[in-house]
């Protein structure tokens, strides 16, 4: 009796079981599949990052948030006579203000950080004494378009701009050619000191200002003037009862004492402006339009000398409130205190690399069952390929409490001993074992060393990738695709 022939069933059955096209197929897919958890991992580093923010605003909140140092600005105020848009186009007298500013502005200071926390997460603040000194000589009016007579002297003040107020710890008081006089809250046009912008947590804050801002705009009234508010700054009124006066040299200090949080900028008012800070910290990061002239860094404190001359900033020495406001924002300049190790933003980019360690250790399982002809379900592929996200949660979670170093390797040793010992109960021969360990190793071992890179992570990734690529050409350099079962030099045990 002859044998039956196959059926088709049979023989696509058996194609199916012994295809590498579809076995490579199916791997494939499951690559691809295993791509949604890994976005989501990302999504949830995303998520914590963002609480982590929040914890760090609330604390900014409550302390002082990050500081930018405006001013001072002597502003005399004047009437003039103008045209507004109104319907009948008659003359109004409206209030304007001159703001000048001082040929030298000099600031010394001192950062003592601090590190507040809430909850888990952990904020940088500080406590800065700043004095500032310096000599107001301002030219002829008729050089600055404004009549003597139109001026009202007795009404002169100095404006200083602080980006958040209650951070002020103690009074603050000015000293004019040697007289007391007494900061206070509020300036009376929101026009008198141009807006800047402070280094920002993140940007919730900025979107906050900048609502605030438009808000601001919506109800100012056609001199500039905010009913009810008043634009974040102080005032002290100095004595300049005339042109005489004001045209001669006048000198100021003042000493400020103040919270904030993240960082601390400048505006170069002066015609010369000079800024000198100090910090017990070691990772300071020099930011704004202008880096230091010298610096000092010992690896424990930092020191750093800024030096601005006007002709370096794209604004005048002087502004009426009816001309287009200067933008001090391109030309601030300060220090930033990091934070030595941002956890998420190298758990970010350790899952930016999820795809390699699940394709090196399914590329490990496909030859083995190409070379030893032990056949592994997909289910098996799935199994290890969610292991291999879930290190991604893993290293998450534990850097939030220790260092990003140590949760790094206690949760590659995690994975590679979770996937090392369900290869060792598949296979059941300890080669295959001990090539899946010594792969997730390796490739672990190569991540890290590209997470402490910076400038040549693109180098040593790609000289990594060529690498692999050989090797995997290396390997399968005897396979007999079109024959699997045949031919073949096993792996042995």
């Amino acid at each position: 009796m002859q044998p039956q022939a196959p059926t088709l069933l049979t023989r696509a059955s058996d194609w199916a079981r012994n295809s590498v096209t579809l076995k490579l197929l199916s791997i494939g897919i499951l690559l691809l599949l295993l791509l949604i958890p890994s976005s989501m991992v990302e999504s949830l580093i995303t998520e914590r990052a963002g609480n982590r923010d929040a914890a760090t605003e609330e604390i900014s909140a409550q302390w002082g948030g990050p500081q930018l140092l405006l001013g001072p600005v002597l502003v005399l105020p004047y009437t003039a006579v103008e045209t507004l848009g109104t319907d009948d186009k008659r003359p109004t007298e409206v209030t304007r203000y001159l703001c000048l500013l001082p040929d030298t502005l000099s600031s010394t200071g001192t950062l003592e950080p601090e590190r507040r926390h809430r909850g888990i997460y952990e904020a940088v603040v500080y406590r800065a004494k700043i004095r500032v000194q310096g000599v107001f000589q301002a030219p002829p009016l008729a050089d600055l378009g404004v009549a003597p007579g139109a001026v009202r002297w007795s009404e002169a003040f100095v404006a200083l701009g602080l980006s958040d107020l209650k951070g002020i710890r103690s009074g603050l008081r000015l000293r004019w050619d040697g007289q007391p006089r007494t900061f206070e809250p509020g300036l009376p046009n929101s026009d008198v000191l141009p807006r800047g912008s402070a280094p920002t947590v993140s940007t919730q804050v900025n979107t906050v200002v900048q609502e605030r801002t438009r808000y601001s705009k919506a109800i100012a009234d056609e001199e500039g003037n905010i009913p009810g508010a008043a634009a974040n700054g102080l005032n002290a009124l100095v004595p300049v009862p005339d042109e005489k006066t004001l045209t001669q040299r006048h000198s100021f200090v003042f000493d400020l004492d103040l919270n904030g949080s993240t960082g601390l900028l400048q505006a170069p008012l002066g015609r010369q402006t000079t800024l000198h800070l100090s910090a017990p910290w070691a990772d300071p990061s020099f930011i704004g339009a202008f880096l230091p002239v010298q610096r000092t860094l010992n690896g424990q404190q930092f020191e750093a000398d800024w030096r601005v001359f006007h002709l370096n900033r794209n604004y005048p020495q002087h502004w009426r409130t009816n001309e287009a406001r200067p933008d001090v924002d391109a030309s601030t300049f300060g220090v930033r205190l990091l934070v030595p190790v941002n956890e998420y933003q190298k758990t970010m980019r350790a899952a930016k690399y999820a795809l390699l360690p699940l394709a090196l250790t399914f590329l490990v399982f496909f030859f083995v069952e190409i070379l030893n002809r032990r056949r592994i379900h997909p289910f098996q592929y799935l199994l290890v390929g969610l292991a291999l996200v879930i290190f991604y949660v893993l290293l998450l979670a534990l850097s939030e409490h220790l260092s990003f170093n140590a949760a790094y390797g206690v949760a590659a040793l995690t994975i590679v001993g979770l996937v090392t010992a369900y290869a060792a109960a598949s296979f059941r021969q300890r080669q295959p074992t001990a090539a899946t360990a010594g792969v997730l190793a390796l490739v672990y071992s190569f991540v890290f060393v590209v997470l402490q890179l910076q400038d040549y992570a693109l180098l040593v990734g790609s000289i990594g990738l060529v690498v692999v690529l050989a090797v995997v050409m290396f390997l399968s350099r005897n396979i007999n695709w079109y024959s699997p079962d045949e031919d073949q030099t096993p792996i042995k045990a």
